[in-house]
């Protein structure tokens, strides 16, 4: 048994995680070419290893000739003297098996052995890695970051490095080397100098892939992820969708004192996290998706993915959001394109009237809110639901048909013709009595 080279397969097998079938294909070849290299041709050479001691034998396939002066080429020929002192059984015109001993090649021909195997081992040692991480590519791994070349960042992945490339950095983040990071892996290419490894730290797909691994019920399928937009660095909407009414997604994301979503917003160095629940009413998903706006009204149009939202006048500001953000995640979150205007504003925007909606079949809002018909308190029916407003003609409307003007009650605030009202004394009750009042 060849221990020593039992042992290096072994050790090639463990360390580089190469199959030694592979190594005993690559030997073979070399060994091929190492009797190219020495005899000028191995077309009929042959090699054969024994798998399980790697016990190995190399041998040339020969015609026997009836004598020496017949054999044309040493290489493929044999005469039947010398035929006869390998197997005593050899007559002319037979295939006998010569065997070539290895340590006879020059050192040329064992070096280029060596370099064949070597360079099967290498082209292993690639595909081993690129099949590796081309199975984790749309996942997220752990990296430490190595150096920073030029305004791209080389992250080492344990068998391989990545690249992080400036588009894929989030604006402010800042990494040492030596630091551990999750990365998102986009894309895997096979290179002739090895796997080529792209990641990103910008990703939706980050969030989400964080979310599966720190919150069991996504993981199992219980709670799934709906939605999610991003905007890198500052605030990340989710919308969750439960599978099972005993569990509240939110709640499930969230965590016993926020420890789950706390320990992805750690990670993602400080960005804000909204989370909110998947309906598919679209006018319920996109009031929460502008959460924590309070909304007024929703009219969607599922046909055309357009969205009038109507939101209290002081509320404006937090629906829209610093720069437009919120309005514009939620806009992506939802997949409608969304209007935004407050109670002021709808009042008197053209084309934006209470009436417009409610003659439209939006059923669900006709029956939930035809109570409303004839008005709230105020003169208006007041908003309680989530999907649509009140029956009422207008804002003009209440306007003119509610609210009158002071002058219209004349000096007393009585209409004309309204009599002023004087409740009369009661001339029963007791009246003061003036010396005990002085006293």
């Amino acid at each position: 048994m060849n221990k020593e080279l039992m042992e290096a397969l072994d050790i090639l097998e463990r360390e580089k995680e190469i199959s030694k079938e592979t190594l005993f294909e690559a030997i073979e070849n070399s060994l091929l070419t190492a009797c190219k290299n020495h005899f000028g041709k191995a077309d009929n050479v042959r090699v054969e290893i024994d798998r399980e001691t790697c016990d190995f034998l190399v041998y040339a396939e020969k015609e026997v000739m009836p004598a020496a002066e017949d054999v044309e080429d040493p290489v493929l020929q044999i005469s039947l003297e010398d035929a006869r002192e390998i197997s005593s059984m050899a007559r002319v015109g037979d295939m006998i098996h010569v065997e070539i001993k290895s340590k006879e090649f020059g050192r040329i021909a064992t070096q280029n052995a060596k370099n064949v195997i070597l360079q099967k081992i290498r082209e292993e040692e690639r595909s081993v890695i690129y099949n590796q991480y081309y199975e984790k590519e749309k996942d997220v791994v752990t990296g430490v970051v190595q150096r920073h070349l030029g305004k791209n960042i080389s992250i080492n992945l344990g068998k391989a490095d990545a690249m992080l490339s400036e588009s894929e950095q989030v604006k402010g983040e800042f990494f040492r080397p030596t630091e551990r990071i999750k990365v998102y892996i986009l894309e895997v290419k096979n290179t002739p100098k090895g796997p080529r490894i792209n990641v990103s730290r910008t990703h939706p797909e980050l969030v989400k892939r964080l979310f599966e691994s720190e919150v069991t019920e996504i993981k199992d399928g219980t709670v799934e992820i709906k939605s999610i937009a991003r905007e890198a660095g500052s605030r990340t909407k989710i919308a969750v969708w439960s599978h099972n009414p005993n569990v509240d997604p939110v709640g499930a994301c969230v965590g016993m004192n926020g420890a789950r979503v706390n320990a992805i917003v750690d990670e993602l160095r400080g960005e804000k996290i909204d989370i909110v629940n998947w309906d598919d009413n679209p006018g319920n998903l996109i009031q929460n998706a502008l959460s924590p706006a309070k909304i007024v009204a929703v009219f969607a149009d599922p046909d055309e993915k357009t969205a009038k939202v109507v939101v209290p006048d002081y509320q404006l500001s937090l629906a829209i959001g610093k720069e437009g953000q919120n309005a514009r995640l939620a806009a992506r979150l939802t997949g409608y394109k969304i209007d935004i205007k407050s109670e002021t504003q709808a009042k008197d925007a053209p084309g934006f009237r209470y009436e417009d909606y409610l003659e439209e079949d939006y059923g669900e809002y006709e029956e939930e809110y035809e109570e409303y018909e004839d008005g709230g308190a105020d003169g208006y029916g007041e908003y309680s639901g989530d999907d649509g407003l009140t029956e009422t003609e207008s804002y003009e409307g209440y306007v003119e048909q509610d609210y009158k003007e002071p002058d219209d009650y004349g000096e007393s605030g009585m209409d004309e013709g309204q009599e002023e009202y004087e409740a009369p004394l009661d001339e029963e009750a007791p009246q003061d009595d003036e010396e005990g009042y002085e006293e």
